[in-house]
């Protein structure tokens, strides 16, 4: 007899209640199945991004974030990372409870505080203002809760008159254990490559050693055979961040290869044991040490280190794929042949302000359209300066915006960021 006959013989043959039994169990397993599925996915591929990938106005793929606006952080506890104790770490907990989503090595968090203003005389009253920073996650992605490392920024020595780091300064002199912090999701285009067969090299200059440490943890958990060389410059061992941790994770794992680099060791700093090199990081100290072969790099650290050692290694063969970089503040790095739009030459472009009701002549003595409409008194929205929180997204009504480099932050279509934003022609705004 067929098979799917003799199957439809017995099954004729079968009660009104068993056969219901049979299929209800049937609908049961497809369930069940369809269930394990989804967990062995969350379980199996942690590295994957919970956010779905969106269209942006250039037609490339970006990824929305984990959460929409602004959620409520509780800060757990704060510990001190160096000697000296100006980079402080602040363990964050989502106030609502839930599990927190996983990011991509490397991104960072956006932070809205509320900070004491300057008094505008003596025994005047300090206004509060709100700004908006963002700062780099510091360790591999946990479910339970977030870590920022934050180094406190003060006024330059050249130049004392000036202000030191508003919001650094903030966290370390205000925010305390238990307080409540408003932060959006993860974000930023510079996190590691999720590829284990290619080496990994970690660059951080000073504070820049923080996306490295979230890059490393998370290398070491997830891929712990794949080759890993970390080159850590600072100035000495007072500065030196993570330094127990580091050590720890070299001596337990033959695959990290470990290059910290003094410019100026201290009289107790000694050589071999808290440092491997003097002098700094660039392109000589890599060709020394390196392998040869192909390597992913990642560099992030203050404008001296970007403006110089990311140019040589792509001036050393480097490909640009191959080349990913995160600048502190505005600074920006040029490269030959790197495919971002450019902003109009110095010269006459008309730049128009709709809300505000101002036509004005972009002459090119500005960094930026913010800085451009704040010198001529047009109040806009910022807070990060540098391309990452978004909060000088402006819509463009007409013409066309140029980046010196790639913002972090995905623009939506029809938008500008203005705070690296330069006109690329006649331009209208709607601030």
């Amino acid at each position: 007899m067929h098979p799917a006959r003799g199957a439809l013989t017995w099954m004729g043959s079968m009660t009104a209640p068993e056969l219901l039994g049979l299929i209800s169990a049937a609908l049961l397993l497809q369930l069940v199945a369809g269930v394990g599925w989804t967990l062995w996915r969350r379980l199996t591929v942690p590295q994957e991004a919970t956010a779905q990938p969106a269209v942006s106005p250039t037609g490339a793929a970006r990824e929305l974030p984990a959460w929409s606006g602004w959620r409520a952080f509780r800060v757990l506890r704060r510990e001190y990372e160096d000697a000296a104790r100006s980079q402080c770490s602040f363990y964050l907990q989502p106030v609502d409870g839930a599990a927190l989503p996983a990011f991509k090595p490397g991104q960072f968090l956006t932070f809205s505080l509320d900070v004491a203003g300057t008094p505008a005389g003596p025994g005047q009253a300090v206004a509060a203002r709100t700004v908006t920073r963002c700062y780099s996650l510091s360790d591999r992605p946990d479910p339970a809760q977030y870590r920022v490392t934050i180094k406190r920024v003060p006024a330059p020595a050249e130049h004392p008159e000036f202000e030191p780091g508003l919001s650094s300064n903030h966290f370390h002199d205000r925010v305390q254990v238990d307080d409540v912090l408003r932060v959006k999701a993860p974000s930023g285009h510079f996190f590691i490559d999720a590829d284990p067969g290619v080496p990994a090299v970690l660059i951080g200059g000073g504070i820049g050693i923080t996306p490295m440490m979230s890059m490393l943890g998370w290398c070491i958990a997830t891929q712990p055979q794949r080759r890993l060389y970390l080159y850590y410059g600072l100035r000495n061992g007072q500065e030196h961040a993570f330094k127990a941790q580091l050590e720890a994770l070299a001596a337990s794992h033959p695959a990290l290869h470990l290059h910290i680099v003094y410019s100026r060791p201290g009289a107790a700093d000694q050589a071999g044991r808290d440092y491997q090199h003097q002098g700094h990081v660039d392109v000589e100290l890599l060709r020394r040490t390196l392998p040869h072969g192909r390597h992913q790099f990642y560099v992030c650290g203050p404008p001296a280190l970007m403006q110089t050692l990311v140019p040589a290694l792509a001036q050393w063969g480097v490909p640009l794929g191959d080349l990913h970089y995160e600048a502190f503040g505005p600074a920006s790095v040029k490269l030959q042949g790197a495919a971002v739009p450019e902003p109009a030459a110095a010269g006459a472009v008309e730049v128009k302000f709709q809300r505000s009701g101002r036509t004005l002549s972009w002459d090119g003595r500005d960094a930026s359209l913010l800085d451009f409409a704040e010198r001529h008194g047009i109040e806009v929205d910022s807070g990060c300066r540098s391309g990452g929180c978004g909060s000088c997204e402006t819509r463009l009504l007409s013409g066309q915006v140029g980046y010196e480099h790639r913002p972090d932050h995905d623009v939506a279509a029809g938008h500008c960021l203005l705070c690296v934003g330069r006109p690329a022609s006649p331009i209208a705004l709607e601030a």
